[in-house]
């Protein structure tokens, strides 16, 4: 089990956003355990994103520490509700889209804009990986959230994963 300082971020610390590596495994189950509940990925999933998609997987380092990730696969798929998606079943590297799986940053760092600037940071990776949209599915408190970045309102999805109710949102590149 990773050991995290529970030191609330400053504003002057420095944060890196950085792509992920194989090392990076173990604390990046514990943001995802911490952060989700019944609809956590499990340690293999996101050990499967890791190794097949690394282009779309970054981390948030605070002192070099990992304190938040957002994660994802590509497809040329439009409709996202297939929750076998999440395991990498129908990933395509070079697909058209690319769709986040999860955005997660520990509770003691949170609040201080980590999250924004992994957000920041994947769509700019996603436009140079050449993508044609980011597609999401969130809980209805994070659709303000989202469109804070450009996302489009799409509708409630059909998936039921982990017990939620899910709404699907997509951002033009």
């Amino acid at each position: 089990m990773v050991n995290f300082q529970e030191v609330k971020l400053s504003m002057s610390q420095n944060v890196t956003i950085r792509r992920v590596v194989e090392g990076d495994l173990d604390v990046c189950f514990t943001i995802e355990s911490t952060c989700y509940t019944t609809d956590a990925a499990t340690r293999e999933k996101i050990e499967k994103r890791i190794a097949l998609f690394p282009a779309g997987f970054l981390v948030a380092e605070v002192n070099g520490q990992v304190v938040g990730m957002i994660n994802s696969g590509a497809t040329n798929k439009e409709d996202i509700t297939d929750d076998a998606f999440k395991d990498m079943t129908d990933h395509i590297h070079d697909g058209k889209n690319i769709v986040i799986f999860s955005l997660a940053v520990l509770p003691a760092f949170q609040g201080v804009g980590i999250s924004r600037r992994l957000m920041v940071k994947f769509i700019e990776a996603s436009r140079d990986l050449e993508k044609e949209k980011v597609l999401l599915m969130c809980k209805s408190g994070l659709i303000s959230y989202y469109r804070k970045y450009g996302f489009h309102y799409v509708g409630k999805s059909k998936s039921t994963l982990g017990g939620f109710e899910w709404h699907e949102m997509y951002l033009p590149l």
